[in-house]
């Protein structure tokens, strides 16, 4: 009880007084810090990780539509048969969307008559497209897919430049931009790229 009553008669040390200013501009740069550090783990997703891209053309109806908007993967991806994949034109500039046809080694051919194609002598099964393979480009076949390459086509057999055409032809492994997984827009169509 003693001790109780000597502490109590004691002057106790002087506490320095927050004020309101300084704890709204600790506050303020608490929220900018946070701010800035989402903003670049953001960029960070954005160029590493995904990347946004917007469906320029019908080369790819009825899967993807003009405008559509998807998301794309360009970390450490590998290409398979049957991918739908983003693609540099050296040619224009652009980006390209085609599905994956063939890879290297595969041999190639389209019988016009009956619009089928066929990969190492077997014909795809393709429920993807709306109509059979007409247009001829001007690549003859069949062909074998060269090493680090890929044969792409777009769905929209008849309406899009593809490895048909010399202006494409066999695509670079180094020219895939990354594989389109996801679409984003419209939301009608929001979900997995098949």
């Amino acid at each position: 009880m003693e001790h109780a009553v000597a502490q109590r008669g004691k002057s106790r040390p002087q506490m320095p007084k927050r004020t309101p200013a300084g704890a709204l501009y600790r506050e303020f740069f608490s929220w900018v810090e946070t701010i800035v550090l989402s903003l670049v783990a953001v960029s960070l997703v954005f160029t590493f990780v995904v990347r946004i891209i917007r469906v320029d053309g019908d080369s790819m109806l009825p899967t993807l539509q003009n405008n559509n908007v998807l998301l794309i993967s360009p970390f450490l991806y590998e290409v398979e048969q049957g991918d739908i994949v983003v693609l540099n034109s050296h040619e224009d500039e652009k980006l390209y969307i085609k599905r994956v046809i063939a890879t290297e080694g595969q041999v190639v051919n389209i019988d016009f008559d009956s619009g089928t194609v066929f990969v190492d002598g077997v014909p795809l099964d393709e429920p993807y497209i709306n109509e059979a393979t007409a247009l001829r480009g001007d690549e003859t076949f069949p062909q074998e897919v060269q090493p680090g390459h890929y044969f792409v086509m777009g769905d929209n057999r008849n309406h899009s430049e593809d490895s048909r055409f010399s202006s494409l032809g066999q695509v670079a492994k180094q020219d895939i931009v990354g594989e389109a997984y996801f679409r984003l827009l419209p939301f009608g169509g929001f979900g997995k790229v098949g």
